[in-house]
């Protein structure tokens, strides 16, 4: 059986997360050797009890791999491990990578420099236009843009940047035989034709489940240098991102805003707090340049 397949069979079991994964592969090296322990091997691991070893050895999970396999390879999907070159070498040293990413489009800028924009779902006219503003310069500059693909902030600095012809990196937090919202279908295509990539930690055919989207914000400032916040509320997934980026020492950078809106609540504390004001692009540019 091809290698692609076992991999395939390793992202479909479910509970086995990231870390757990990991556990696997430091004793086994490969989850071909996963594939074939019993139950009660698997549960000599640390941190792998009963249900989970369980889980893993269920005939059902091993079944249909091909199907995977030909959808990928059909619509250009790929599968890369944490073992391959093409990972992310900034993923790589979190505390937490995701063992395995599948990749649509170009796999080659997840290793190139790169800058997270996120904020808010509910946008402000004044977000659009600081969005806007922030992605149309930092496209001039050729650097890369990530973000969740997730309505508001996200999808403008996206469409910026392809309207710029510049290459950005979406995050999703489902498969990527999907897209979500469903409204971004176009977006999408247009990231791909636009020499960006699509990049999910998620087996095909899985849904959107709110849960998957704080996991799915470490890869956003995983991947980056550092992480651009306009607009957030005080408690929201910007917030989750921005907890994880502090976590993994990427810099900070937030834009100020209106003190009575809800929508700047969130950047306005991280500026308290340290992270850095902008307000212009080389208040960006001159951390790394």
């Amino acid at each position: 059986m091809q290698d692609i397949l076992y991999w395939i069979w390793l992202s479909r079991i479910k509970n086995l997360g990231s870390i757990k994964m990991r556990k696997l592969l430091e004793v086994y090296n490969n989850p071909k050797e996963i594939w074939k322990q019993n139950r009660e091997s698997l549960m000599k691991i640390e941190g792998i009890g009963e249900k989970i070893a369980q889980e893993i050895v269920k005939e059902e999970y091993k079944k249909n791999l091909e199907k995977y396999a030909n959808y990928m390879q059909n619509n250009k999907i790929k599968l890369i491990s944490i073992f391959d070159e093409k990972y992310p070498k900034n993923l790589k040293n979190i505390y937490d990578p995701p063992q395995i990413l599948y990749v649509k489009g170009n796999e080659k800028i997840l290793n190139d420099f790169s800058l997270a924009i996120i904020g808010c779902r509910q946008n402000s006219e004044y977000g659009q236009i600081v969005t806007k503003n922030i992605a149309k310069q930092l496209a001039k500059e050729k650097i890369i843009t990530i973000s969740g693909l997730a309505k508001g902030i996200d999808s403008i600095a996206a469409r910026e940047a392809v309207g710029n012809k510049t290459n950005t990196i979406a995050v999703l937090g489902h498969g990527l035989d999907m897209i979500y919202p469903s409204e971004n279908i176009c977006l999408a295509d247009e990231i791909i034709k636009n020499g960006g990539a699509l990049v999910s930690e998620y087996i095909l055919g899985t849904k959107p489940l709110k849960m998957n989207f704080p996991a799915r914000n470490r890869i956003i400032s995983g991947i980056s240098r550092g992480v651009i916040v306009i607009e957030a509320k005080e408690k929201s997934g910007t917030m989750i991102t921005v907890d994880f980026a502090l976590e993994q020492g990427r810099q900070v950078f937030a834009v100020p805003g209106n003190i009575i809106s809800e929508n700047s609540k969130g950047t306005n504390e991280l500026i308290k707090q340290g992270a850095k004001i902008v307000t212009n692009i080389n208040d960006i540019l001159e951390e790394y340049m």
